[in-house]
């Protein structure tokens, strides 16, 4: 049974959405990656919702997010090594 998140508090409310945003970014990052400036902005951001929301009950999905970004800009940073700067 999923608890009714319109009882919490106003501010533990508004971290979980930003937890959840955070994995979200993580996840489109990954795609984002192979567009390497896109896909570090993306990740730049996930992390940044993913920090400001590990304050909350909602440590282990911001968490996640974190993680996930920071796999989004190691494939962004990798591709764009394979890419645009390896060239024969």
């Amino acid at each position: 049974m999923e608890p009714d998140y319109s009882r919490l508090d106003p501010d533990e409310r508004f971290r979980h959405y930003m937890a959840l945003a955070s994995v979200s970014l993580g996840v489109i990052s990954l795609c984002a990656g192979l567009i390497p400036i896109c896909g570090v902005f993306i990740s730049l951001a996930g992390i940044g919702l993913g920090i400001a929301s590990r304050k909350s009950e909602h440590r282990k999905m911001a968490t996640i997010g974190i993680g996930l970004s920071i796999l989004g800009i190691m494939i962004a940073v990798t591709y764009e090594f394979l890419v645009f700067i390896k060239k024969p």
